[in-house]
């Protein structure tokens, strides 16, 4: 986990451990009417009230005006995941919104009701961990181009810890999409979905997928490399790591259709690459992640088009 996914983990805790005493009556529903335009992303009134109940459950001051300064920076942040192409599916922030449940001692359904009690409501919790978690992955580019911390200086780091040299698994991937048009979802997913499973089925290692897929219309086969498991997809990453090699994960429905990946081989490896991303992920260096996310979210603001109404 990155210092910025740290951050998303601090902020819901903050949120759980303020739900827990709460006895509320809900909200009273008001007009919405939009407040701000960021680069095309409007931001309203209705919003900004969530926002704000958001930020009193953390027991933050003057939140009216935080809130919507933050709205208005999750709309930067919104624009800048889509710029890049950073997809979260709706499991991978379900699955989130339950474990924030579970860690509270509370169902799904029970957290849900709570936060809308509380004037939040579970889509704008939903809205908020998609959009940190998108971040999260933006973050962590800009962060690994920018050599803020090298290799041999994290190994280094480490070792001055007490540590020692860590392994981790180095996952060979392929990626297979049996592809469904957005306008055709409704009428050929399902029949898509028994089509990929029946080719999971067949797969017995990445040499041959090309093979099983020249006679079957619409379907891309993508080599993804080598993958250490830092560097895995958040909503593939499970799925990955209890797959055995030379065998396929379970089919899954995404933006593109229907997918799975395929596990070419696995291995266990000791670099000095894995020992800058773990030192990455236990915190190592999270002030210098949070400078950088700061600084990238104020390059973000500087050359938007913010319109208040």
């Amino acid at each position: 986990m990155t210092a910025i996914g740290h951050s998303l983990v601090r902020a819901a805790a903050a949120v759980m451990i303020a739900l827990a005493p709460l006895t509320l009556t809900s909200a009273p529903a008001s007009a919405s009417e939009i407040k701000y335009v960021v680069n095309g992303v409007p931001v309203t009134s209705y919003d900004i009230q969530r926002r704000a109940a958001f930020l009193k459950l953390q027991g933050r001051k003057n939140a009216g005006k935080a809130a919507a300064d933050e709205m208005v920076e999750q709309a930067l942040k919104q624009k800048e995941v889509e710029r890049l192409g950073i997809k979260i599916s709706d499991k991978a922030v379900d699955d989130s919104f339950a474990r924030f449940a579970g860690s509270n001692k509370m169902s799904a359904k029970q957290m849900s009701s709570i936060l809308a009690q509380a004037g939040v409501t579970a889509e704008h919790f939903k809205d908020f961990i998609r959009v940190q978690m998108g971040w999260n992955q933006a973050l962590g580019a800009r962060f690994r181009s920018t050599g803020i911390i090298s290799e041999q200086d994290a190994v280094r780091r480490m070792l001055q810890q007490g540590g020692t040299k860590p392994t981790a698994t180095e996952y060979m991937l392929q990626q297979v999409i049996f592809v469904v048009p957005a306008a055709e979802r409704g009428a050929l997913l399902s029949r898509r979905k028994k089509e990929a499973e029946a080719m999971r089925q067949r797969f017995s290692g990445c040499d041959s997928t090309r093979q099983f897929a020249k006679g079957l219309v619409d379907v891309t086969v993508r080599d993804l490399g080598r993958k250490i498991e830092q560097e895995l997809p958040q909503e593939w990453a499970d799925s990955i790591k209890s797959t055995q090699a030379g065998s396929a994960t379970q089919v899954r429905e995404t933006a593109n259709g229907v997918e799975f990946i395929g596990v070419c081989s696995s291995r266990e490896v000791s670099d000095d690459r894995v020992a800058q991303m773990v030192f990455s992920s236990e915190g190592g260096i999270d002030k210098k992640a949070e400078e950088l996310s700061t600084k990238y979210v104020a390059e973000l603001r500087e050359k938007a088009r913010i319109v208040e109404r």
